[in-house]
């Protein structure tokens, strides 16, 4: 399946923006998403390098192919429910997650050129696993990552 983002496909066909989205939760968004990881039938996915060095425009549009986030785009579901491309600013966004918690989840600097899809799905649930921890315990993980 080719990707492509919607200003693309703007250019060759009519893009009905009215389309209804699947309303989901932060909650259900990430569940499906650690859900697509643990099934995702090849044991490893690409990283995004260096994404904690790029400057904020350049660090939103990284993408690359088979890298966690391209798992969560490919599902229809997801996409229904307002995903629209597999770049790191738009998973940020989608999933709403903070720049920490996605390099943590998707930087070559963890896990080198590929990461293990049950990898990433464990750090995907550890994003909403952690929302029902005390106060303390989510300042420290803000501030220490």
């Amino acid at each position: 399946m080719k990707h492509h983002a919607l200003e693309q496909l703007e250019i060759v066909a009519k893009v009905n923006h009215d389309y209804p989205r699947l309303p989901m939760s932060r909650r259900e968004r990430l569940e499906r998403w650690a859900e697509l990881l643990e099934r995702y039938p090849h044991p490893a996915l690409s990283t995004l390098r260096e994404t904690e060095y790029q400057p904020a425009v350049e660090r939103a549009a990284l993408r690359t192919d088979h890298s966690p986030i391209s798992v969560a785009f490919a599902d229809p579901v997801l996409r229904a429910a307002g995903m629209e491309n597999d770049s790191y600013g738009e998973a940020r966004r989608f999933f709403d997650l903070t720049d920490g918690q996605l390099h943590r989840l998707v930087c070559y600097c963890h896990y080198g050129a590929a990461v293990s899809a049950t990898t990433a799905a464990h750090h995907v649930r550890a994003l909403f696993t952690r929302e029902n921890r005390s106060l303390l315990a989510r300042l420290r993980d803000f501030f220490v990552g």
